[in-house]
């Protein structure tokens, strides 16, 4: 039996390490940037066990599709950290969410948000929050639920990650995807606004092997280093669907979101079988990141493809005619696109495995591959 004299004081859910009134302050703190990024068909408001969305607008489809995916921001959420820069970083997830069901031509309808935190600091979760509400704002998705959850013990205080999904919509026959692509079809590249959200594990190595700080102010990207590193990703959502009504079906056949396993093998998962894309690697000067990347960690170029996107965030796969229309409505939109390569029929003669630029089989999906061809151009 325990003498009282030495017995421990009583333990409480704050003593071990989980402050709930915490939890309620940073939800006052968000939740008029989460409220703006609902409308009528959001019921219910913020603090509910489910989100709730009014589905009666589905009505207006002969046979409509849902298309869901999930994702995370990986270890990027390292330089926010580091910098304490934490409004940001929901374009990032926004970004890997949102825009991988746009790629079927789906219009999203909501999200929900999971962060897990070793302390909640109400500013900083509120700060997370904002960043994607305003990512879904530009997305046009309500953002109808969330999570925060404490985990004193495995997790560092002041560490978080953040994940989250989302749900879209598309008339079944519009599905875009590999069973519209044919041969002579067109690749547009949509440009990334940096290194996105992939691929931080590498570059993280690469940084820290220099001794480089991210105060560190780099003449060629004309800011700091942690500056670069933390640019949001470009969230294409409205603009992509934005370019599909305006070529239709007919005209706009597939999207590639260009995120883990780079460029070329993204595009592959794509493309049916039989088919290869030709993209040369000289066709964009490459943004001087990439080039920082590569030269301060001596990383092999085909590693380095192989794991960033290299400049290109987006790709469309586009009829021949339909090229000129795009490139002009998204200029129009101010997002930078230029054609990047062709689809062609496969040479079973030169299109082989093993063969130098050559991928397919990426993701699990026995689809089309892409044959990469020349060297990059540098800035």
């Amino acid at each position: 039996m325990t003498d009282a004299t030495t017995a421990p004081a009583p333990l409480t859910y704050a003593a071990a390490g989980v402050d709930t009134e915490a939890g309620d302050k940073a939800v006052e703190l968000m939740k008029e940037a989460v409220r703006a990024t609902h409308g009528p068909q959001v019921l219910g408001g913020v603090g509910g066990f489910a989100g709730l969305y009014d589905a009666t607008a589905l009505t207006r489809f002969r046979r409509p599709l849902l298309a869901t995916s999930t994702d995370g921001v990986g270890t990027k959420v390292a330089i926010a950290q580091a910098l304490d820069v934490h409004h940001t970083i929901g374009f990032d997830l926004v970004g890997m969410v949102i825009d991988d069901i746009v790629v079927v031509g789906a219009e999203p309808l909501f999200m929900t948000d999971y962060i897990a935190t070793g302390r909640v600091v109400p500013e900083r979760i509120a700060d997370v929050v904002r960043g994607i509400a305003a990512a879904c704002q530009v997305a046009g998705a309500a953002l109808v639920g969330g999570e925060t959850a404490e985990h004193p013990g495995l997790l560092a205080p002041d560490e978080y990650d953040v994940a989250g999904a989302a749900t879209g919509v598309v008339e079944a026959d519009e599905l875009l995807g590999p069973e519209r692509v044919r041969a002579g079809d067109v690749l547009v590249a949509l440009a990334s606004s940096g290194l996105h959200s992939n691929g931080y594990s590498l570059v993280r190595a690469v940084v820290r092997q220099a001794g480089w700080g991210l105060e560190r102010h780099v003449d060629e990207l004309g800011r700091t280093l942690g500056e670069e590193l933390l640019e949001p990703t470009r969230v294409y959502a409205a603009d992509c669907l934005a370019l599909a009504r305006r070529a239709g079906v007919a005209g706009l056949h597939a999207y590639s979101h260009v995120t883990g396993g780079g460029l070329a093998a993204n595009v592959a998962r794509i493309l049916p079988a039989g088919l290869v894309a030709e993209v040369a690697r000289g066709g964009w000067v490459l943004p001087p990141v990439f080039t920082l990347v590569q030269q301060l960690g001596q990383v092999p170029w085909t590693d380095l493809e192989g794991t960033l996107n290299l400049g290109v965030g987006m790709v469309a796969v586009v009829a021949p005619d339909a090229v000129d229309g795009v490139l002009a409505h998204a200029a129009e939109m101010g997002l930078p696109a230029w054609e990047l390569g062709r689809v062609r029929d496969a040479d079973p003669q030169t299109d082989v495995p093993g063969a130098p630029g050559f991928v397919a089989g990426t993701k699990g999906v026995a689809g089309g591959a892409v044959q990469l061809t020349g060297a990059y151009r540098t800035a």
